[in-house]
Order: structure tokens, then C-alpha cells, then sequence
């Protein structure tokens, strides 16, 4: 059975910066777990890489060194996560950088997931063109999404991707594509802003034959 994009998990990682084939590791993972558009469960768990992370980490996310010398460590913390994804499609602002985190991670585990990613940041290009920047921030101001004010801590940022994905499935209801299939998003991610519009009309047409 095809498997719906309302239903998926929202994630989202801190790091100690940009690459892991650098030696970069994750210091914080946050996830919220959709089921037909409701929130049903959240993962939020700091984890200790292992080494000092950079005054500029520290600022950025506000994660102090103080706070990761307790943490458990990544190899906890990720067996833990895989557990939590299961079977589910993961969807990421900007998911190529947490994708990239979260394979380098359960590979050092020799740990795999089952599921796919989806972009809201490539969507939200497609969908919101003429939005000031594509930032999660930016975005949730622009749509006048409800937050708590904290970014860059990862369960503030995966609970504002998921209300913005919930707005994105409202968005593509009211323009005649109601709970769409979670490859027809992966379609919409790569499809180019020229094309936009006549995939959406052509799936209207596909689902209301």
C-alpha cells in the first residue's frame, strides 16, 4: 500500500558541524511522528560525540560542552532513534545535511532504515517562490506558523518542520490535491518551478479520473 505524507517523521539534527566525512558527529536529535496529520509521539535526546564541540556550536545551538559531558553517547542514542524510525519516511528541512548525519551515524552501527526522505525546504521553493528566503525560520514567519521562538535546538526545529509540512498538504488540498502519496512529494521536490504547476493539474486530473 502506498504510504500517505501525512503520515511520516519529522526530523531534525544538531551537529558538531557540517560533514561527517570530515569527523563531524550529531549532538542532538529531535523527531515528531506523524499519523494522518496528528502529532502521536516525539524523540529528543542530546548524545556525547565524544570530543569538545566549537564555541561557535555552543553559541549557535546553545548545547554547551557542560551539557554533552553527561549525555549519553551517539551509539546509544542513534540504536535507540532506529528503533523509533522503524519503517516510516523521514522528511528533513534541507534532509540531504540530516540524511547525511543520519546514515553516517547507523552506519556505525551497521544499523539501515527501510524508509525515504522528503525536502520541505526543495518543496517549499516550489510552492512559496516569491517567500524572502526558504529558512525554516523565515518560512514560518512568512506562513504565520505559531512558535515558541527557540531555533537550532532540535525538537523546536523538527515540531516547526512538521507544522510547515502540515501547511505545504493544506496548501496542495486546496489546489485539488488532498493527502497526496509521500513519492508524489518526492516528485514535487524535483521538479523545477517552471514545471510546478502543470504536475499538480496533471495529478488532479490522474486522481479525480
Amino acid at each position: 500500500m502506498p504510504s500517505s505524507a501525512n503520515s511520516v517523521i519529522v526530523l531534525d539534527f544538531e551537529t558538531t558541524g557540517l560533514s561527517p566525512n570530515m569527523g563531524d558527529r550529531a549532538i542532538e536529535i529531535g523527531a515528531v511522528k506523524l499519523i494522518d496529520g496528528q502529532v502521536i509521539d516525539t524523540f529528543q535526546q542530546l548524545m556525547n560525540p565524544g570530543f569538545r564541540v566549537s564555541s561557535f556550536i555552543e553559541s549557535y545551538t546553545g548545547i554547551s560542552n557542560n551539557m554533552l559531558r553527561s549525555a549519553p553517547s551517539c551509539a546509544e542514542v542513534m540504536s535507540e532513534f532506529a528503533t523509533f524510525i522503524g519503517d516510516s519516511n523521514m522528511v528533513a528541512h534541507n534532509a540531504s545535511f540530516d540524511k547525511r548525519f543520519l546514515d553516517a551515524e547507523l552506519d556505525l552501527l551497521g544499523l539501515k532504515y527501510s524508509g525515504q526522505f522528503a525536502c520541505s525546504m526543495l518543496i517549499a521553493r516550489r510552492l512559496y517562490q516569491e517567500a524572502p528566503t526558504h529558512k525554516l525560520g523565515d518560512l514560518i514567519r512568512y506562513k504565520h506558523i505559531e512558535h515558541d521562538g527557540v531555533f537550532h535546538r532540535a525538537l523546536a526545529d523538527s515540531e516547526m518542520t512538521a507544522k510547515l509540512w502540515m501547511v505545504i498538504l493544506e496548501e496542495l488540498s486546496r489546489r485539488g490535491i488532498s493527502n497526496p502519496e509521500f513519492t508524489f512529494m518526492q516528485k514535487l521536490s524535483k521538479t523545477s518551478k517552471n514545471a510546478l504547476d502543470s504536475l499538480i493539474s496533471k495529478h488532479v486530473k490522474l486522481t479525480n479520473k
